[in-house]
């Protein structure tokens, strides 16, 4: 194995195997196999992870590889993941899993308000790794009598997961006592597959978005078609204009969006711009199957963006966001399958007509209101923000 260093973790990495991963049974099933088959290190970091039994089946599996002297670390969100019990973490660190808190609510050194660890991300022996939007709860796996909610992961192994490891490193290490950064050279994996891969990641306090950025990229760059899948879908004003700018230039733009929705409040907000999205001649399509909380966006059969980063300002100025870009012809042509799949199979058009036989003087007005509280709980939770140089 070759030694090196990561000098540039925004940079496109050339040797990679990457796999698609749709369900929760195939997420589930994966997760358990990376970390029976872990030798030497396992870093989790995840936004919920609930004492449930997906949660359970879990931790069983970490204190496992703990007992066998791999090191585990653990980093959870300290606001979404609050309801563990004491007994529950004692367990995990009795075994000798490294446990950390991110930020718990009102307890930072920096105070900020608000700001949480919303990305979702596997490493494994510094060479495999899963990036999702999906959290370690029920919800998110394939249970005996319900079904997933409909997410996404990557399953990565070669260069690229260096960097993720780096990340988990650092965003831990924050968390102890010893502050000062090791000096880091990690191996590259042995991959002979060429797919280009690159991390992403929005976290506005740390003057990062770089997300957003390939966003804005992918709407500037697409010439044919491109799909945007994301639950709370409400974007900002500089992705607006770029959404429309592509229409504008021929671009055959989807939005697929949920049509039940675990927050009504946010689905309500999400109506009101779809008066936007119709004028602009995108075409809106709601997932009836189920709770809709995959990430995705692809374009032209040429790229595609998969994790943790909801369409919307929380997730672009107050969460912490994890994504993998794929710059790979093939993966992208699987996505777009899965996606028109989707929209062929489980989703409802929404047409300019339909929107105003459902939605009369007072409807819209909800959406209105809906969408205006939502910005102005946004501006509340982010004001006490602050860059770091």
């Amino acid at each position: 194995m070759q030694l090196r260093k990561v000098k540039h973790p925004t940079h496109y990495f050339a040797h990679n195997k990457v796999t698609l991963l749709r369900s929760g049974t195939a997420y589930f099933e994966t997760l358990h196999r990376l970390i029976r088959e872990a030798k030497h290190s396992i870093y989790l970091q995840t936004y919920i992870f609930d004492e449930d039994e997906t949660g359970m089946a879990v931790a069983e599996a970490l204190i496992r590889a703990a007992q066998r002297k791999v090191d585990v670390f653990v980093l959870l969100d300290g606001y979404a993941s609050q309801q563990l019990t004491t007994a529950f973490i004692k367990r995990l660190t009795d075994s000798g899993i490294r446990f950390r808190w991110f930020e718990p609510l009102l307890k930072s050194k920096h105070f900020y308000f608000g700001r949480r660890l919303h990305h979702k991300v596997v490493v494994i022996d510094k060479y495999r790794s899963l990036v999702t939007g999906r959290n370690i709860s029920n919800r998110y796996n394939d249970m005996p009598d319900q079904n997933a909610w409909l997410d996404w992961a990557v399953l990565t192994e070669g260069d690229v997961v260096s960097v993720l490891e780096l990340i988990c490193k650092r965003r831990m290490k924050v968390y102890t006592r010893h502050k000062k950064e090791e000096k880091t050279v990690l191996p590259t994996a042995e991959v002979k597959e060429e797919c280009r891969v690159r991390v992403r990641v929005n976290d506005w306090v740390q003057n990062k978005r770089q997300i957003s950025t390939s966003y804005l990229e992918m709407l500037r760059h697409a010439s044919s078609h491109l799909i945007i899948m994301s639950p709370y879908f409400l974007p900002g004003n500089e992705l607006r204009k770029q959404m429309a700018r592509a229409a504008k230039r021929g671009v055959k733009i989807k939005v697929i969006l949920s049509g039940v929705s675990d927050v009504a409040i946010v689905k309500w907000a999400e109506r009101y711009v779809y008066q936007w999205l119709l004028r602009n001649r995108i075409e809106i399509h709601e997932y009836q199957k189920n709770v809709l909380h995959g990430k995705m966006a692809t374009y032209d059969n040429l790229w595609t963006t998969i994790g943790s980063y909801n369409v919307n300002n929380l997730s672009a100025y107050a969460s912490i966001e994890l994504n993998l870009d794929v710059a790979n012809s093939d993966f992208a042509k699987t996505a777009d399958r899965e996606l028109e799949k989707i929209i062929a199979d489980d989703c409802v058009q929404i047409t300019e007509e339909d929107y105003k036989k459902r939605n009369g003087f007072f409807r819209r007005m909800i959406h209105f209101l809906s969408y205006e509280s939502l910005r102005l709980v946004l501006f509340l939770t982010t004001f006490y923000f602050k860059q770091r140089e």
